[in-house]
């Protein structure tokens, strides 16, 4: 009896060990070695911040203007922004202050592609996304690059040149900023296409860093300096704009030079509606596409590494189909 009385003891202690145990379903069991999902949730704020170059270039702050209006929806994300003021030591300062900060998504231009390849791959490599918008660096610590094929625009604007200059004919070259990406391919593709046109001849190089004012410093100097040119190619409209202003204001029209610039904002659009400016190629901002893919980097949904965007090249032809990119 005693034994027996015994093992209905102990079976009775084990009933009510079971009992008044915790209730482990299997959700709560999953969520052992569950890996956090990327989700966003009313909770958690997610930082997104944008290190832009300058904002004194129309192009560059309506990039960074897109970028926020087409977050702007979103509760769970907050935006900041910086200005570098064209200086590639602040765009570097700017990084690192954003890197202590520990902001979920690393948003730039890098101004520099060599100076700033260190900076962007220390963040990549703590775990921070890097979104490269429309100017790349130097190896593949980002996590996608979202721009246009600035070779191929460099291309189709040597073949534009020949096509209107009948295959001969003296360009004045306006670069961008020497030390980004955007310029280098812009420059090289150009010329690799001019190879192939021998009778075409750039007779000045002048990098106006895409700003309408040292846009007309340059072309000023060109002037004075009496070389001749029959077309200009500026690597962006705000440089065309300038090269355009500085012609008048010597009293050559415009009209009477084959300009090509790149961008397409309003002011080309004007231009080439009435003839003084021959052509031009849109180049979005990237920021929607940049807003979207970030939204894809919360919700941990794969991206590409890589995302190009579509550039046209707008003349008289398709002038009034093609909108302005602002």
């Amino acid at each position: 009896m005693t034994s027996f009385s015994n093992g209905l003891k102990w079976l009775a202690i084990l009933l009510v060990a079971v009992l008044l145990a915790p209730n482990l379903n299997a959700e709560d069991s999953a969520d052992v070695d569950a890996v956090p999902s990327a989700a966003p949730t009313p909770e958690h704020t997610y930082v997104v911040a944008f290190a832009q170059d300058t904002l004194a270039n129309d192009w560059r702050k309506a990039q960074v203007d897109e970028l926020r209006e087409a977050l702007a929806p979103y509760p769970f994300i907050r935006f900041l922004s910086s200005d570098a003021q064209g200086q590639t030591a602040k765009q570097i300062l700017d990084i690192e202050d954003f890197i202590t900060q520990e902001v979920d998504v690393l948003v730039t231009s890098p101004r520099d592609a060599k100076a700033l390849t260190p900076v962007i791959s220390r963040a990549y490599r703590q775990g921070i996304a890097v979104v490269l918008l429309s100017r790349r660096i130097e190896n593949d610590n980002y996590t996608i690059f979202i721009g246009a094929d600035d070779r191929r625009i460099g291309r189709q604007a040597a073949r534009r040149m020949s096509e209107v200059l009948g295959g001969h004919g003296r360009i004045l070259m306006l670069k961008g900023l020497s030390t980004a990406s955007t310029a280098k391919d812009r420059t090289e593709a150009f010329k690799q296409e001019l190879a192939n046109h021998p009778g075409l001849e750039i007779v000045a190089e002048k990098s106006a860093d895409y700003l309408r004012s040292k846009a007309i410093q340059v072309v000023e100097e060109v002037l004075q300096a009496r070389i001749p040119f029959d077309s200009i190619y500026a690597q962006s409209d705000s440089m065309a704009s300038g090269a355009r202003l500085v012609l008048k204001g010597a009293g050559r029209e415009p009209r009477n030079f084959h300009i090509l610039g790149v961008d397409y904002i309003k002011e080309a659009r004007e231009a080439i509606r009435s003839g003084e400016q021959d052509a031009s190629f849109t180049y979005p901002t990237g920021g929607q596409e940049g807003a979207r893919h970030i939204i894809k980097i919360i919700r941990g949904e794969p991206i590409p590494k890589n995302l190009t965007l579509d550039s046209v090249m707008v003349t008289q032809d398709n002038v009034e189909v093609v909108e302005p990119i602002f």
